[in-house]
């Protein structure tokens, strides 16, 4: 089947590659601001990691530099610019967003389809950022970001992808040659030098570019309503989990770990769930025996925020699991990013 849509791959690769060639050769123009933009991005359709690296930068910036996102808001139902406010919904923001701005209350959160608008406006407000973090914004060539960080992961390198329809990729190999930092997402938490230099050696970095290892952890699962707050865990055996993310299975083996049975309902990626799927969930959950909770993801809350079906799950006990980045060379990958922020603002 494969072998069939390569034709197609290849018409798309040609659209690729003369739409970079035009930027390349400033036939079209990206702007680049005075401020430091850092891009988040990757080269497949999905699944790399992108949210929580994006989380991982917030904490590192924030204590030190007034810190702004800004995304598309993929799967929101308004247009243009908006700013995250505390009134603002999933449908507002989309999830991701909508994520950012939950757990980073002193930060300042915004969407916008025209990243290259929407960084004008945040500059123009009187948040008046130090650093803007792009999430997922690497195809977006509008805008030149000072520093671009491509994620891909461990176990789906984009080296050893195709093209999309035939493989997941929805941009040409060649562009990861723009990015400044190569970053190996949701790799082993331990990962010997050799297997590391392997590693590189596929990827085959540009001598500017710097290659770094990341690993997911797994936290506390977090309660997200009072019945899961009165509860004692020590008490549950079985789960169900509900989520709409690209790749379950690592959450799955996580929970597998922790409790005797795991239920799974898996649904697509940024998945918005109306009354009927929250009730199918619910009456899952009740046919289910002995000491037992709903668990989802952060991202899949998010798009559960002031909607009018969570009260569906209030006599229910619902977690999230919150996941956390973390780098095998952490000091030397924390270093990169703030002497790009420190020198950038001096310069500029």
């Amino acid at each position: 089947m494969r072998i069939l849509l390569l034709p197609i791959s290849f018409l798309y690769s040609i659209v690729l590659k003369i739409r970079h060639e035009l930027y390349d050769w400033h036939v079209l123009q990206a702007t680049r601001f005075e401020r430091p933009v850092i891009c988040v991005g990757n080269l497949n359709l999905g699944g790399t990691g992108k949210t929580p690296t994006v989380e991982y930068l917030i904490n590192m910036l924030r204590p030190k530099y007034r810190v702004a996102t800004l995304s598309r808001g993929y799967g929101r139902k308004t247009k243009g610019f908006l700013f995250a406010e505390k009134s603002s919904t999933y449908e507002d923001l989309g999830d991701e967003p909508m994520q950012y701005a939950t757990k980073f209350p002193d930060i300042q959160v915004a969407v916008d389809e025209d990243r290259a608008d929407g960084v004008r406006k945040l500059l123009k407000s009187e948040f008046y950022p130090e650093a803007i973090l792009l999430d997922d914004a690497f195809q977006h060539r509008k805008i030149k970001a000072g520093l671009n960080i491509l994620l891909t992961e461990y176990e789906h390198l984009y080296t050893d992808d195709f093209l999309f329809p035939t493989g997941s990729l929805r941009d040409v190999k060649s562009a990861a040659r723009r990015v400044h930092l190569i970053v190996v997402s949701k790799s082993p938490k331990i990962l010997s030098e050799a297997e590391k230099q392997q590693i590189i050696k596929k990827l085959k970095p540009t001598a500017e570019q710097q290659v770094f290892f990341s690993y997911i952890e797994y936290e506390t699962l977090k309660p997200l309503n009072e019945a899961a707050k009165n509860l004692n865990l020590e008490n549950v055996t079985s789960v169900l989990l509900f989520c709409g993310i690209a790749h379950p299975k690592p959450l799955v083996d996580e929970l597998s770990k922790r409790f005797q049975t795991v239920e799974t309902l898996a649904f697509a990626d940024h998945h918005p769930y109306d009354e009927k799927e929250i009730k199918s969930i619910v009456q899952r959950y009740e046919t289910m025996e002995g000491g037992k909770i709903i668990v989802t993801t952060e991202k899949d809350a998010a798009r559960l925020t002031n909607s009018a079906y969570l009260c569906q799950f209030e006599t229910k006990p619902l977690f999230a699991v919150p996941i956390r980045v973390r780098f095998l060379e952490e000091e030397k990958f924390n270093e990169a990013i703030l002497k790009y922020v420190r020198e950038d603002l001096i310069y500029n």
